[in-house]
């Protein structure tokens, strides 16, 4: 790779978010459940193939957790992307379903990696992690929505520091999960996506469309549902088109004349519909998965298929009225070259959701261009409130750098915390929990909040 010269930042969407993103990858293991009809059964991390580029960075390291860390700190600190906020994903299989000591070795290694210092325990690694030089500011592990629901789960990823959730949902259709052999139903994800949330958890769906026995005019209205629906509403969104890969049971009814995935024309149809009803709470994480042409059979290529169908957005309508949140990121907008104007004001949104209600606060201006938010929630018959997040857009900036004209270090955080205890105050709510990753404790704790005695949570008497 050629070094970027001085001051460039080398690939630099990759931290236009805020936050320079890490994932790395646990070793294969076979679902309990079995094998989904879609999914690959290749000797890596199910759902995996040998030569995405996750799987061929893990296999070279053998999967070590350390190693992986270290090897993607190098990476990002060769083409110049600050690394002291780090936002960890863990994906690979159902990680909450390996051996416990597994998983706690591995979520040690990772904070040992970044800590550059090899702890006697993960609660001491986790401590160290709270003044590092890089820091884990959020840590995403990925599951399957009937795995959450399993004694101890919860409180055991609140005791790795874990922030998000991704669920494999891939439909809302009981019927479908049937014959895809999901190994769970709607009801599972109900309960999964309320537990998640009630415990703070910011929370994510992965879902598929063109799975069989649907068609785009069930898919668009199961996407409607998971909005007015308030058993779901999720956070954020990793939405797959339907292919058929070597090694899968769905390659068997393909060559049969069974199964048919949609074309590239009904995907970029259909997700043009889809980006059109998302709401201002909800980031379109990923569309599209990265699958090496050789294992695939059929169904669209298109790695780039968001930027397409982004382009055509802008061009025939106003980003006034696409309201998801990665569209109207002030990062991606400043890349863009449009104009942006920093006159902000604190818009707020109130929902319903999973039996509780949430509070959505942004920093927007006239243009609907998004700087920063947060998430609160107040669970029902409960005098505790939860922020489930807090973000500030824009390129992400070292850990005590002076912020810009716009976006990140400009004291947008400190307001919309501010406001969230206003908010707390109004409806009588007595104390208020931050869910955070343990890399940003410090900055809480410069706001009056304290960690409680389950050392989890950050929290403060409003």
């Amino acid at each position: 790779m050629k070094l970027p010269v001085a001051n460039e930042i080398r690939k630099p969407s990759k931290t236009l978010a805020g936050v320079t993103p890490i994932a790395v990858m646990a070793k294969p293991r076979k679902c309990k459940h079995g094998t989904c009809l879609y999914c690959p059964s290749l000797d890596v991390p199910q759902s995996y193939t040998p030569k995405s580029p996750p799987v061929l960075r893990a296999l070279r390291l053998n999967y070590d957790p350390y190693l992986q860390v270290l090897s993607r700190l190098k990476a990002f600190q060769l083409m110049n992307h600050p690394t002291s906020k780090i936002e960890l994903i863990i994906m690979g299989g159902n990680f909450l379903d390996y051996p416990i000591k597994y998983q706690n070795q591995f979520v040690k290694g990772v904070y040992d990696s970044l800590n550059n210092k090899k702890s006697k325990n993960l609660e001491d690694a986790m401590k160290k992690n709270e003044k590092a030089k890089h820091r884990c500011v959020a840590l995403c592990i990925e599951s399957r929505p009937d795995t959450i629901l399993k004694k101890g789960v919860i409180e055991r990823i609140l005791r790795f520091g874990c922030t998000r959730v991704e669920i494999g949902v891939q439909c809302l259709d009981d019927k479908i999960y049937k014959f895809v052999n999901r190994g769970h139903f709607v009801k599972e994800v109900i309960s999964a996506t309320r537990l998640l949330k009630e415990s703070g958890f910011k929370v994510g769906y992965h879902m598929m469309l063109g799975l069989p026995l649907s068609n785009p005019f069930k898919d668009l209205t199961m996407f409607k549902k998971l909005f007015s629906d308030e058993n779901f509403k999720p956070d954020q969104l990793k939405i797959y088109p339907t292919q058929v890969i070597v090694g899968s049971g769905l390659s068997k009814l393909y060559e049969k004349n069974k199964y048919k995935p949609y074309t590239k024309e009904e995907i970029e149809k259909l997700l043009i519909k889809i980006f059109k009803i998302i709401p201002n709470y909800c980031r379109i994480m990923r569309v599209m998965r990265e699958i090496p042409p050789e294992y695939l059979i059929s169904g669209t290529t298109r790695i780039d298929l968001r930027k397409d169908i982004e382009e055509e957005l802008r061009n025939k309508i106003s980003t006034k009225e696409i309201n998801e949140i990665r569209y109207r990121e002030i990062g991606f907008a400043y890349r863009d070259g449009i104009k942006i104007n920093n006159k902000l004001r604190l818009k707020t949104t109130e929902y319903d959701s999973s039996k509780g209600k949430e509070y959505f606060l942004e920093f927007i201006n006239k243009d609907n261009i998004l700087f920063g938010l947060l998430r609160l929630r107040i669970n029902s018959n409960e005098e505790t409130g939860f922020v489930r997040e807090v973000h500030v857009y824009g390129q992400a900036l070292k850990i005590g750098e002076k912020g810009k004209s716009f976006g990140q270090h400009l004291g947008l955080g400190k307001k919309l915390m501010k406001k969230a205890e206003d908010v707390c105050k109004k409806e009588k709510i007595k104390v208020l929990k931050v869910i955070s990753g343990v890399g940003v404790r410090e900055y809480y704790k410069k706001l009056g909040y304290k960690l409680d005695k389950e050392k989890i949570y950050m929290i403060k008497e409003i």
